[in-house]
């Protein structure tokens, strides 16, 4: 039999010649079997771990230990610890909690619209996805926890019954960000969990410990992959899918709430939950961008993440900044419309006030970085993709702050005008919620698939079954 001879093209992407591949790069590279798709994702797990792996989760448990530490400390001293004042009575903590959740949104949008809409390129960065938007959501989950300054009362956020009357106050957004966030984690986490059954009972059969194998057992929940289990499995993952579609609104919609119901000049505007579920999307995707561009090249998984699945990324990127932008001239544009001497005074403060230098890097890391997304050449130039996603990360954690800490430190009055700025304990509780979901990053990627498997082989089915001549 004669041997063909393949060569790689300057994306990274196996070629064939003789075959025309179409215009449009493939979601998965060609040339690959059932066995070549499982026997690669396993391996990731089954392989001998990397020494680079062992330095990367030393960096993240010691940073994890720091937010231990903090949140040790904390509640020993109580929460002036931190740098909030009056008025500046928010500080890290909300804006860590927004940026967090903010970051989870990509992972549900990827999985569950993308799944409804029959695109093809979800496959391969969904399941990242979604553990990302897990980890992250139990970064944000801490934060209203340890601001209440009783943490040990937060079961007030609950509707318990009780003699005493203690009801949480329903009209407060608070209390619905406890069930909008809580609601939105159990989901995820049963989508995640139900796309996961098919894979793990793969692991199961192809491990050779005795003690993996028990294990993956019980978590496949008895998986044998016969028509009545592909039938079960695919009614619960629609099902699940179109409830978690509405959450990708809802959720950060009530988030905003936390500040459009309120009185305060820079809070009170109705463009706030549209205006945050695009942020949110906007640093969701950045942050797949910025573990998926790593991970493919620290594995070698250049096949399956494809230079398709990182452009339709930052396309994605690109639009949602745009939304982004468009809410920050928006904010602009009604303040001095409005004629209201105090809202103008507030973005006046914003652009040239004392954290004039936050609002100005804000506008550089969302709204000018990403114009080169504009360009395929800067789309599919990884290391200066992977820097304009830092860009964005950076800047949508400013943007939390500029609303946040510029909105509340001069109030109408100038009795009530103050400075904030974080402490050290600010400072290393967030770096240790880093640390909390990097750390969990690292072990699942060693324990779990982190590419599903059986939707990568249907791209294999498809690619065999599609006429040669036929464009991707």
């Amino acid at each position: 039999m004669a041997r063909i001879t393949t060569t790689r093209d300057e994306s990274g992407f196996i070629r064939e010649p003789g075959r025309s591949y179409g215009a449009e790069v493939p979601v998965l590279a060609p040339g690959h079997t059932y066995r070549s798709v499982t026997d690669k994702i396993t391996d990731v797990v089954f392989n001998r771990t990397p020494k680079g792996w062992y330095f990367g989760l030393a960096v993240t448990l010691a940073m994890l230990m720091l937010l231990v530490t903090s949140v040790g400390y904390l509640f020993a001293r109580g929460v002036g610890i931190w740098g909030i004042n009056i008025p500046v009575s928010w500080g890290f903590d909300i804006i860590n909690f927004v940026w967090w959740i903010g970051i989870g949104h990509a992972g549900t949008l990827i999985s569950a619209i993308l799944l409804l809409l029959h695109q093809e390129w979800r496959t391969s960065i969904n399941r990242l996805s979604e553990a990302m938007t897990l980890f992250a959501v139990a970064c944000a989950g801490m934060f209203p926890i340890i601001h209440l300054g009783r943490p040990w009362l937060a079961y007030y956020l609950f509707p318990y019954p009780n003699t005493m009357g203690l009801w949480p106050q329903f009209r407060s957004p608070l209390v619905w960000d406890v069930f909008a966030v809580s609601t939105y984690g159990t989901v995820s986490l049963l989508f995640w969990y139900t796309g996961l059954v098919p894979d793990l009972a793969t692991m199961r059969d192809k491990t050779q410990n005795r003690f993996l194998r028990m294990v993956y057992g019980l978590m496949a929940l008895g998986w044998r992959g016969s028509a009545r289990h592909w039938n079960n499995y695919q009614m619960a993952y629609l099902l699940l899918a179109g409830l978690s579609t509405p959450l990708v609104v809802s959720v950060h919609s009530v988030v905003s709430f936390d500040f459009a119901v309120s009185i305060i000049p820079g809070w009170h505007s109705t463009i706030f939950p549209p205006y945050f579920v695009a942020g949110a999307i906007f640093a969701g995707f950045a942050m797949v961008l910025t573990i998926a561009i790593p991970l493919r090249a620290f594995y070698k998984l250049q096949d399956f993440i494809t230079m398709r699945h990182i452009e339709n990324m930052a396309k994605v990127t690109l639009a949602t900044g745009l939304v982004v932008a468009y809410g920050y001239l928006s904010e602009i544009f009604f303040a001095f419309y409005s004629g209201e001497y105090y809202e103008q005074y507030f973005i006046a403060n914003r652009i040239s006030g004392p954290y004039w230098w936050a609002f100005w890097a804000l506008i550089l890391c969302n709204v000018l970085a990403p114009q080169a997304l504009w360009s395929k050449r800067v789309r599919t130039n990884l290391p200066l993709l992977f820097l304009i996603m830092m860009f964005v990360n950076i800047g949508m954690w400013l943007e939390r702050f500029v609303i946040i800490v510029v909105s509340l430190h001069r109030q109408y009055l100038q009795s009530s005008w103050d400075m904030y700025a974080g402490t050290f304990w600010d400072w290393s509780t967030y770096l240790g919620t880093i640390g909390l979901f990097l750390t969990l990053m690292f072990l699942f990627i060693r324990t779990l698939p982190a590419i599903a498997i059986f939707e990568t082989r249907e791209l294999v089915h498809a690619d065999e079954t599609q006429p040669e001549d036929m464009p991707a």
